[in-house]
């Protein structure tokens, strides 16, 4: 790609992080409404927390009433750290029977109090013809559209669900968006999305096709992670041009399970990348040089993915790791320094330019910085990692590293 293109992308990349991460929105309201053909007082029960039908959807396990006026203790299906369900403390207020409500989180198991500082969550039902108005609103202090527009999916979801529950009795779960043949839509999307940047020619889709190929084996080794940590499900989410999420089942339990599930990402592809490095030597043997070209293609860019990915940017895997195996902020920053000029000695030796290396520095630089508030604090403090892993784990990165950073250069080798 010309440095114009390359430009544009990272650029474009970089704005969309900063508003889907960090541009400060302040309190904001999302409010759904939905007629619902059902019986006002039945979607009382549904939909008020102690009602008979609270469970019509399997979120709500069970819930009481509390001493104090107007508290309610829920148990939620969702997997807390420690694989049992969450349970959450909410106080209800303006409370018109049959009518309306206001809920606020007083706290829960899952995550710190501060979380839940900004949330208020109100229920409005009103009749109309022969149905229910049912009308949804949340209101919370936003950093970032990413969990905004979050919201406004999962109360768009919940009102479609709560409509067919009401016609069928019936609740089924997940939805079209989570849905594997729509994850590969999105991925195709992401293709298709990633092909002008490339070239609008067969090489060009060859390369934008790779590269989405490449995040797809990078989160199945996220997932792979979750599963050999106990998680029940793991999934992928696909988001064009800014690549996949892998997604647990449930919160992280510990520190070692946060290095080890954000060094998988890499560590996966570390075993494919010697792989797609002997598939090209042995095709370009055999006198196949445009599968020996594609393959050696494949290994760098996957091996370029992944190293970038080491990086000790806040969010990054590489940073992930780094936080929890560092004993202190002496050794982070060390830590850190050390593997970013390995990383940009990796990009000198395999022929990238010293502007270049200079301007990913930068880029990793802003990305740090645009991410570092993004974290969600759970209510407990995670399990310390142990000396023994601590090791293992800054052996595990370096090995990952190692393998990637070779990766890398045999390609530059070759095809540059």
């Amino acid at each position: 790609m010309s440095p114009i293109i390359t430009a544009i992308l990272v650029a474009s990349n970089l704005g969309l992080i900063f508003l889907l991460m960090s541009v400060p929105l302040g309190l904001r309201t999302v409010r759904l409404s939905r007629l619902v053909p059902m019986d006002r007082q039945r979607l009382w029960q549904a939909l008020w927390p102690l009602g008979a039908d609270a469970g019509w959807s399997g979120e709500i396990l069970s819930a009481e009433a509390l001493d104090e006026e107007g508290m309610v203790r829920v148990m939620l299906s969702w997997e807390g750290r420690d694989g049992k369900p969450i349970e959450r403390r909410s106080h209800l207020t303006d409370v018109v029977e049959g009518n309306s409500f206001s809920m606020r989180v007083i706290d829960d198991t899952a995550l710190d109090v501060s979380f839940w500082k900004d949330y208020r969550e109100t229920v409005e039902l009103v009749g109309e013809g022969g149905g229910t108005r049912v009308t949804l609103s949340q209101t919370d202090r936003y950093r970032g559209l990413a969990f905004l527009v979050f919201r406004y999916f999962a109360m768009r979801r919940e009102l479609g669900k709560l409509r067919r529950w009401a016609e069928t009795g019936r609740y089924r779960k997940g939805g079209w968006f989570e849905h594997p043949l729509s994850q590969v839509g999105f991925a195709v999307l992401s293709a298709l999305i990633l092909w002008p940047f490339f070239g609008l020619h067969i090489g060009g889709l060859a390369l934008a096709a790779i590269l989405t190929s490449v995040v797809a084996l990078h989160e199945l080794g996220h997932m792979a992670a979750f599963r050999l940590m106990g998680h029940s499900r793991a999934r992928m989410i696909f988001i064009p041009l800014l690549g996949g999420i892998a997604i647990g089942g449930r919160p992280y339990n510990s520190r070692f399970e946060v290095a080890f599930v954000a060094l998988m990402g890499a560590g996966f592809s570390a075993f494919l990348v010697p792989i797609f490095i002997a598939a090209s030597v042995l095709a370009g043997g055999e006198g196949h040089k445009a599968a020996a070209a594609l393959l050696a293609t494949l290994a760098g860019c996957a091996a370029l993915f992944n190293i970038a990915n080491l990086v000790p940017v806040w969010k990054f895997d590489g940073g992930q790791v780094l936080r929890q195996i560092c004993p202190g902020p002496v050794a982070l920053a060390l830590a850190s320094f050390f593997l970013l000029s390995a990383f940009l000695a990796v990009g000198w030796r395999a022929g990238f330019s010293s502007g270049f290396l200079l301007a990913a520095g930068a880029v990793f630089s802003i990305l740090s910085l645009l991410t570092m508030s993004s974290g969600v604090k759970p209510r407990h403090e995670l399990q310390p990692i142990r000396t023994v892993d601590r090791v293992a784990m800054a052996a595990a990165l370096l090995a990952v590293f190692a393998i990637h950073g070779y990766g890398v250069l045999w390609a530059s080798a070759r095809l540059i």
